[in-house]
């Protein structure tokens, strides 16, 4: 692992094939479950946001999800189209603006099961005016983000090789050149030389290249590609380990899947 905060993570992984890694950062964006909601059911809308609207602005607000309490509508047992608790998990809404014009936001969203709320209270929903009125139940299930972007747990999904640069300090002058138009700043000069600082946050742009003045440059751009960088940006709904693992999982049954069809076909 090269970094982790809150809600991203970047790590290193050897001996893969770029196929490989593409697969896996599609498994990510598309294929793991999260929740959203999917049903409205609008008791009260006084206020001037379309019923349509209105549910379309709840459906996009990211909910945390919990993959161990629930499973997909289509794995459940109930096989029901109104969906049960071990599919299913609900979302209340009562907001009114009485004397003055206010703002509902996600906070307002109350949950059944409090495992199931939103990443953040601060997202907008409508505005009111006084007198106006908000009721209604909101229904949330797992999906995909192959279904819909509504889905998708993660804001950035990417992938790189590991970078590789060379300088040729016989011939540098250490002119300075490369390090002003490098994007991550991470040429310095000291003592007269370029020097090469974090060259794991290179982006492969070669602007260094470009704008070396010796020609052939001095500095040349290069990476390993059996080396690849990722650095993945949970949304919320899920931390970012487990989306690479729930990723991995998914890629896995996968390719079991593929073998059994294989070998039936033998």
């Amino acid at each position: 692992m090269l970094g982790r905060d809150k809600d991203s993570i970047k790590f290193m992984v050897r001996g893969i094939s770029a196929a490989f890694s593409n697969a896996l950062r599609r498994a990510m964006i598309a294929e793991v479950p999260t929740m959203a909601v999917e049903d409205v059911m609008i008791v009260e809308n006084s206020s001037v946001l379309y019923d349509e609207m209105l549910s379309h602005r709840l459906g996009l607000i990211p909910l945390t999800t919990d993959l161990d309490s629930y499973m997909l509508p289509e794995e459940c047992g109930c096989k029901s189209e109104l969906g049960c608790n071990k599919c299913r998990a609900t979302l209340s809404l009562e907001s009114e603006a009485i004397e003055e014009s206010k703002y509902v936001y996600s906070g307002e969203l109350k949950a059944e099961n409090p495992e199931i709320k939103p990443v953040s209270d601060t997202i907008p929903i409508a505005k009111l005016a006084p007198g106006q009125k908000i009721r209604l139940e909101a229904y949330a299930r797992l999906g995909r983000g192959i279904e819909h972007a509504k889905w998708q747990p993660v804001s950035s999904a990417a992938y790189k090789y590991l970078p590789k640069l060379s300088i040729d300090q016989k011939k540098c002058s250490g002119c300075e050149e490369c390090a002003k138009f490098c994007p991550k700043s991470i040429l310095t000069v000291k003592n007269g030389k370029v020097l090469i600082e974090r060259e794991i946050d290179c982006t492969l742009c070669r602007e260094c290249e470009r704008h070396c003045p010796q020609k052939p440059p001095l500095i040349r751009v290069g990476w390993d590609d059996q080396i690849f960088i990722f650095s993945v940006e949970s949304t919320g709904v899920l931390p970012p380990e487990r989306i690479v693992k729930e990723a991995t999982k998914i890629l896995t049954k996968k390719a079991a899947e593929m073998r059994r069809c294989l070998e039936k076909t033998k």
